[in-house]
């Protein structure tokens, strides 16, 4: 078949779904990539290329809500699938979903969806969300089958109508490459007299307010004032153009005070997890968090809220902890019985954090799913 993996990004494909290619390549099947380029990630598209699949750019502004505009990305999409001659689509992200079912109007070929998370348009409930669910509603009955990334999402769209039970399956996340990311001995940093030793806290992310970003900054405040050798990093890109987006004089205030440091934004996460004692996401809301896995992966125990996603990552008291959503006291909270643990727990917890990923989240689970549920339709 002639297969197309479409997403709002050239670095969602190049990141997430490269080896899924390469096996769907491997079962016979001819693959291309249907994405927009990204400024920030140019390479991205070249490492489609170079992996031997062709990149379709595809126009679509990932926040865009002018109706011309979006429209317009719906017919571009379909020219491509048309162009390409697209026997089955594989979809992710909540336009790439609900453009690529509008898109297969009348054309003969058939669609995947993978729902990775239901974005800030699912945390508050208002007009948007009425629309969006709207929107599924209308095109999900068109869809031969949809992966959900957890079993709350796939609850929530149920309860709604918007998918079926017969059609529709929970597999965990995008799943983590246990090749790439391997367990690492957690730093060894040597303690002042009588002091805790100091200890690293990361958290991987855009830095958009429903990350919990602005909860982890004051909860590292709050650490600070009692155990001041503890480090707290943010590593991730600065989205601009989100509207939840932590704003560049906020951030600098933050560096000033001297609470957190900021890594930047880097392709390879590998390095920045190494250096680290535990890794932290506070979000609202997610599909599977792939940075938990990653970390996980590399034997770091973890901290975060117990919300949708989140929670599938850790068993409480084995390899981290849970904590209540917008609540910087009760993350501070988290984060100084890690800062305080015992060095034989810590490491205890970085060892099942890993073994957990092994055998619930590898990303060959994800594929062989995938590789079967093509083969059905």
């Amino acid at each position: 078949m002639k297969i197309a993996i479409v997403a709002n990004t050239a670095w969602y494909v190049a990141n997430f779904r490269l080896n899924l290619m390469r096996a769907l390549r491997h079962a016979g099947h001819e693959v291309v990539a249907i994405a927009p380029p990204d400024a920030a990630h140019a390479h991205d598209s070249a490492r489609i290329t170079a992996a031997g699949f062709k990149h379709c750019v595809w126009p679509l502004s990932g926040r865009g809500k002018n109706p011309v505009a979006e429209l317009g990305a719906v017919l571009g999409l379909r020219r491509w699938l048309h162009e390409e001659g697209v026997d089955l689509v594989l979809s992710y992200t909540p336009k790439g979903n609900i453009y690529s079912a509008l898109a297969r109007s009348c054309l003969p070929c058939r669609q995947i969806a993978n729902v990775s998370g239901l974005g800030s348009s699912f945390i508050a409930s208002n007009l948007l969300t009425k629309l969006v669910q709207a929107l599924y509603r209308l095109t999900f009955a068109r869809i031969d089958w949809v992966f959900f990334q957890n079993e709350d999402d796939r609850q929530i769209f149920l309860q709604a109508g918007l998918v079926s039970e017969a059609k529709s399956e929970r597999i965990p996340g995008s799943g983590v490459d246990l090749q790439h990311f391997q367990p690492t001995p957690l730093p060894a940093v040597a303690p002042a007299a009588g002091s805790p030793e100091p200890r690293t806290f990361l958290l991987i992310a855009r830095l958009l307010g429903d990350k919990g970003v602005r909860e982890f900054v004051e909860a590292a405040r709050m650490v600070r004032e009692e155990l001041p050798q503890m480090r707290f990093q943010l590593l991730g890109l600065a989205a601009a153009d989100n509207p939840t987006a932590i704003r560049a004089e906020e951030l600098s205030a933050w560096l000033a005070e001297g609470v957190v440091s900021y890594l930047g934004h880097h392709g390879d996460v590998r390095p920045f997890i190494a250096e680290a004692h535990c890794v932290v996401l506070p979000s609202y809301r997610e599909g599977v968090p792939r940075t938990l896995l990653e970390a996980g992966a590399m034997g770091r125990p973890l901290i975060a809220t117990n919300v949708p996603g989140c929670r599938d990552t850790i068993t409480p008291g084995r390899n981290g902890w849970l904590c209540p959503a917008r609540d910087a006291g009760a993350l501070a909270d988290a984060l100084t019985r890690m800062a305080l643990l015992p060095r034989t727990a810590l490491d205890a917890m970085g060892a099942h954090s890993a073994f957990k990923m092994q055998r619930e989240f590898s990303e060959e689970q994800v594929i062989e799913r995938y590789l079967e549920r093509v083969e059905r339709v």
